[in-house]
């Protein structure tokens, strides 16, 4: 039986949808449990389940078709991934490409074999080519994403996150499979990888305020602080995700992320996140470490289209809002 046709006949048995979250456990798992939980992203009916890595090493295929197996979802969001900071990907760049392309390829090789009816995967602004006009968007299947190669600091990661589209558009061809992609900018938020050296910028960036707050230092930032980014609320993202999951029914991906306006300086964000501490300490910029990529922007005139009224929270509040979070939670955060 092909995708097209177990969707026809999941169609005409209405049962409910039974979704399984790969990554369950991480920054937009947890987002979108709490909207599941907390915000009626549930239907009547619905079962809900969210994946660790204590549930499945997802690198390995027999271990990724047992819990397939043990849940039997009709539907699954693929979230699971080896990420690290920008530091981190620079220096291991082989295991971040084996382990990734491992992973997806178990993932959706499973969800086919199991005839789930529709799986969303979670791409990231990291594979926009380097060298590029701006803003990038999903124009063909997402060619722009492949229209030169990603940034060279964490290339590994990229190349294996790029093959899920194509891996999407190749099960659709060839089988009528329904999976798709959406692709977010930086994202932040609670439950966020808050270490100094694995995080991403901004919940790095937090838990280095952090300290030099509690400490009494000055805040040393990596980089010249110019780089630009777009970033969102993991809130928010879990919403989008969820909404994707339920109405979204292109192949081709989607990015999520606010407008091309909002894009701000990390010099900016930092000052935001000082300003959420009330650090009022020294702020130095270590000019002699990497910027990475300058910018990366991306359009959400796609997005748009489809959810024009959508209300991102503004960044000043989502910052507050994590830092607040650390603050509550710094013993047991990932830290």
């Amino acid at each position: 039986m092909s995708c097209e046709e177990q969707k026809l006949k999941t169609n005409k048995e209405a049962g409910p949808m039974r979704v399984m979250v790969t990554g369950g456990s991480g920054l937009l798992g947890k987002a979108i449990e709490h909207v599941v939980l907390h915000e009626g992203g549930k239907l009547e009916g619905e079962e809900w389940f969210f994946l660790s890595s204590k549930d499945a090493n997802l690198v390995d295929l027999e271990q990724t078709k047992a819990v397939f197996e043990k849940y039997r979802p009709t539907h699954v969001i693929h979230l699971a991934a080896k990420v690290g900071g920008l530091y981190l990907h620079m220096r291991d760049n082989l295991y971040f490409l084996t382990d990734n392309l491992k992973i997806n390829d178990n993932v959706l090789q499973t969800a086919y074999n199991m005839k789930v009816t529709k799986v969303v995967s979670c791409l990231s602004s990291c594979i926009f080519p380097d060298k590029t006009t701006y803003p990038i968007d999903e124009t063909m299947y997402g060619i722009r994403i492949h229209n030169g190669p990603p940034h060279d600091s964490n290339f590994g990661y990229s190349y294996a996150k790029r093959m899920i589209d194509v891996l999407n558009k190749a099960y659709f061809q060839q089988h009528g499979c329904r999976y798709t992609a959406v692709i977010p900018t930086n994202v932040f938020g609670p439950y966020d990888n808050f270490e100094i050296e694995n995080g991403h910028v901004l919940s790095a960036l937090m838990n280095k305020t952090y300290k030099a707050k509690k400490e009494g230092t000055a805040l040393t930032v990596c980089g010249s602080g110019a780089p630009r980014r777009q970033f969102v609320y993991s809130l928010d993202l879990g919403r989008l995700i969820i909404w994707t999951l339920r109405e979204y029914n292109e192949i081709s991906p989607i990015i999520l992320t606010v407008e091309e306006d909002a894009e701000v300086a990390i010099k900016d964000a930092v000052e935001m996140i000082a300003e959420a501490f009330n650090f009022e300490g020294e702020i130095k910029y270590d000019t002699s470490m990497s910027d990475g990529q300058l910018k990366k922007t991306a359009s959400n005139a796609k997005l748009r289209r489809y959810r024009p009224d959508f209300t991102f929270t503004p960044l000043k509040d989502a910052i507050k809002m994590t830092c607040d979070w650390l603050t509550a939670n710094y013993d047991t955060a990932r830290t």
